[in-house]
C-alpha cells in the first residue's frame, strides 16, 4: 500500500501526482491547506491543528481528524508518518517537508528518515528531489536518470563499506565520515545505478533538477 503524508512546508506543483496515486493520504496539520488548494480531501488529518485557521477548520470539520495536544514529544509530521506506517503502508512518500520559515522542521523531517522503523519505507520528495536513508547491510537502486546528481551523507556516525555502481565517481567499500562533504555531488553515469552500505547509516539524495556539469565536491575513487 502506498501512502502520502503532506506536511506544511513548501510543495512543488508536480507533487500532486504522488497524492493522486496514493492509497492513503494523511495531512500533517497545515499540510491540509495544500490538499485543499489541490481539491483533494485527505483520509486523515493528524496534529494539533495550530497551523490551520478557524475558517479552514470549519471546512475540514467533516473530515477524520486525529488531534494531538500542542505540547508533545513528536512533531505533527512524525506523528503522521507513524500513522501511515501503522496503517500498513509499505511505501510512504513525504511531501511538504522542506522549505518555509522553519529550518528546524526541515532538518528534523530529513533526519526522521534515519529512524530504523521509518527507513527504507519512507521517501522525502519535493519535485525532482528525493531523499531516503539506508542502514548497514542495505542496498538502494537509484531512481534517477543519467546525469542526475546523487549525494551520499553519513548520518549518526561514519558510514562504512559504502559501495556504488553506475556513478561517475565510484566508491569501493569506503568510509564516508560523519560531517564530511566527500559524498556531495556525485552523478549517475549509467543505467542500473545503486548504492549499498556495510555498516552505519547513509542519507541518499537524488536531484534531477541540478546540473551535474561542474560539481563542487567529488568523491575520490
Amino acid at each position: 500500500m502506498k501512502a502520502v503524508v503532506v506536511a506544511h512546508g513548501e510543495v512543488d506543483p508536480g507533487d500532486i501526482a504522488h497524492v493522486r496515486g496514493a492509497d492513503l493520504v494523511i495531512a500533517a496539520d497545515g499540510g491540509s491547506v495544500h490538499l485543499e488548494r489541490w481539491g483533494i480531501a485527505p483520509h486523515l488529518i493528524v496534529g494539533d491543528l495550530d497551523s490551520i485557521d478557524e475558517r479552514t477548520r470549519s471546512r475540514i470539520s467533516r473530515l477524520q481528524v486525529e488531534r494531538h495536544p500542542a505540547e508533545k514529544d513528536k512533531t505533527d509530521t512524525e506523528l503522521a508518518v507513524d500513522r501511515a506506517l501503522a496503517a500498513g503502508a509499505d511505501e510512504v512518500v513525504l511531501i511538504g517537508a522542506l522549505g518555509g520559515a522553519r529550518l528546524d522542521h526541515a532538518v528534523a523531517n530529513t533526519l526522521l528518515l534515519a529512524l530504523e522503523h521509518v527507513s527504507p519505507r519512507v521517501r522525502l520528495v519535493r519535485g525532482a528531489l528525493s531523499m531516503r536513508v539506508i542502514h548497514g547491510g542495505q542496498r538502494a537502486d537509484l531512481l534517477g536518470r543519467e546525469g542526475d546528481l546523487v549525494t551520499l551523507v553519513a548520518v549518526g556516525g561514519d558510514a562504512q563499506g559504502v559501495v556504488t555502481a553506475g556513478l561517475r565517481y565510484p566508491l569501493r567499500s569506503e568510509t564516508l565520515r560523519l560531517g564530511s562533504s566527500r559524498g556531495v555531488s556525485n552523478e549517475i553515469g549509467a543505467a542500473a545505478a545503486s548504492v549499498s552500505v556495510g555498516a552505519g547509516c547513509l542519507l541518499v539524495i537524488e536531484d534531477g533538477r541540478m546540473s551535474a556539469s561542474g560539481p563542487e565536491q567529488q568523491p575520490k575513487a
